[in-house]
């Protein structure tokens, strides 16, 4: 006779994470707002370490890129998702993860309508304060790029994200690159230990930094980090153009997951006040892979109870 493993399985079903999205979207919502704004600074300082990381990795690629281009990208891009890797193991808060949750918790009426222009408000000016001062602070005034090839490809690659393009090219870019942000983050949620998490992560982000893809909040360390050093390209430019598009775009790629994580895996599901617990447990989960074995198991337990088809 063969003894029954008790051991929770090493990944959530998909409707599993779509009810943890919920729940996470719920703990967002009852975080203090100067909460929020701390977590999203930190997020905007984290990606920024990715950023800065991708563009030196490129710039003092010169003579690999000009035989071989399209290496120089998949390098950059391949080192990139360290930032948001320490975002989600940190639990701090990126817009661009948000615009897929709370919508989804909106629409469940988990939470209410208004809490989702706010929580976006004050994680977009949180993740724009961390990243103007990792800019400024950390990368123009510290002096570590201010010198040939650093300086003048940061300059460079400002242009080539918020002058060269169309707004409508810029939009379609920040579709893309959402959708496998929110891919990723859906991923990591579903996953349980630590390396399966950062695998997860990464690959997606990995693909969407070499295709091109534009992301708001990259885009708003490394257009100002740019504009710092002299790129030609105006503030006012910059947001009219690369900023609005790419946020909008970014919403839309959040949507391609969060539409149909709804419409396949939620449509029985109904938020009550009985797993506001659970969804403060699920939700910090996603960057604490060290939990117990029966907190995972009691976790397995009452997610798989839900009403989730």
């Amino acid at each position: 006779m063969h003894a029954i493993s008790m051991e929770p399985p090493s990944t959530l079903k998909p409707a599993q994470v779509a009810v943890a999205m919920i729940e996470m979207g719920v703990m967002k919502h009852r975080t203090r707002a100067d909460k929020l704004f701390f977590k999203a600074f930190f997020a905007g300082a984290m990606l920024s370490f990715g950023g800065l990381l991708s563009e030196v990795l490129q710039a003092g690629s010169a003579g690999i890129g000009a035989t071989n281009p399209g290496l120089v990208k998949v390098m950059g891009g391949f080192v990139f998702p360290v930032g948001l890797v320490m975002i989600v193991l940190q639990g701090q808060e990126l817009l661009t993860s948000n615009m897929m949750i709370h919508p989804m918790a909106v629409y469940k009426r988990a939470i209410p309508w208004w809490s989702l222009p706010l929580n976006w408000l004050l994680v977009t000016f949180g993740n724009l304060a961390g990243s103007l001062f990792f800019a400024a602070i950390l990368v123009k005034y510290s002096g570590i790029i201010s010198t040939a090839p650093y300086n003048t490809f940061v300059q460079t690659f400002a242009l080539h994200k918020a002058k060269d393009p169309e707004w409508h090219q810029i939009f379609l870019r920040g579709i893309g690159c959402n959708w496998l942000v929110s891919v990723a983050v859906w991923q990591a949620l579903g996953a349980r230990d630590t390396i399966s998490k950062v695998i997860a992560i990464w690959i997606p982000i990995w693909i969407f930094v070499a295709c091109g893809f534009d992301h708001v909040v990259a885009n708003m360390f490394s257009v100002p980090l740019g504009i710092m050093f002299g790129a030609d390209l105006s503030t006012a430019a910059y947001i009219r153009k690369s900023f609005i598009a790419a946020y909008l775009g970014n919403i839309v790629g959040a949507l391609m997951v969060a539409v149909p994580a709804i419409y396949f895996h939620l449509g029985d599901y109904n938020y009550t006040e009985e797993t506001a617990l659970v969804a403060m447990e699920s939700a910090s989960g996603m960057g604490n892979s060290s939990r117990s074995s029966n907190n995972d198991k009691m976790e397995d337990v009452r997610i798989s109870n839900r009403r989730a088809d």
